[in-house]
């Protein structure tokens, strides 16, 4: 059956695809940049988006010249950690028909999981905001042995605890980083793009926005 319309499970990207969060990461990285005395860049920034913590830390590193000992990323890590766990506390922003989209998958009885870069404590506080009711399982950036996306691991980890096939899945993502891990996982990718363009490719539907998003009742 087509996974589109008759999905075994759909799987959520959480930052930039059902919140508006990135601008919150811009906020705490640009703060992160001044702290270590320097400024990000629009480019290293752009290239920040979908990955991890590890991953974001090296770029910044990188960018400014520093040196990322293992001192200097524990007290990075932190640091960052704090600054977007107070963003974090506050209600979340919606991207456009994200939540009737949640809604809709609940509604048609089909299993969900959300699979983000987002390490667990930051992504506990964005569920207190989402809503825990829309999702069977959830698979964070911490929890995937430092396999994360673009690598499929987040997605096969995600069908192995809701116990269905990924390539019967769809995968609800924005970036390209994120776009690549489910494509390789072998999910059918629903492509909403936010910060960064998505080029085209195998498996991919792509849509302006997630209003009138809609699935077979089950």
């Amino acid at each position: 059956m087509d996974p589109i319309r008759h999905p075994a499970a759909v799987l959520w990207d959480m930052d930039g695809t059902l919140v508006d969060s990135e601008k919150l990461w811009d906020i705490a990285l640009h703060e992160m940049a001044k702290h270590l005395g320097g400024e990000l860049t629009l480019e290293t920034r752009l290239r920040m988006v979908g990955t991890n913590t590890a991953v974001t830390l090296e770029l910044m590193y990188a960018e400014l010249r520093l040196e990322l000992t293992p001192e200097a990323y524990a007290e990075a890590d932190a640091w960052l950690g704090d600054r977007m766990a107070e963003l974090f506390t506050d209600e979340l922003p919606w991207r456009p028909g994200a939540l009737d989209a949640l809604r809709t998958a609940r509604d048609a009885g089909v299993p969900t999981a959300l699979v983000t870069s987002t390490v667990r404590e930051l992504t506990e506080l964005a569920l207190d905001s989402i809503g825990r009711e829309f999702f069977d399982v959830s698979v964070c950036g911490d929890e995937v042995d430092g396999h994360n996306k673009p690598h499929p691991e987040p997605y096969l980890r995600a069908a192995r605890l809701l116990g269905v096939d990924p390539t019967r899945c769809v995968a609800v993502e924005d970036s390209p980083t994120g776009v690549s891990a489910a494509v390789a996982a072998g999910c059918t990718v629903l492509v909403v793009p936010n910060e960064l363009p998505v080029e085209p490719g195998e498996r991919r539907v792509f849509r302006d926005s997630l209003i009138g998003f809609t699935l077979p009742m089950s």
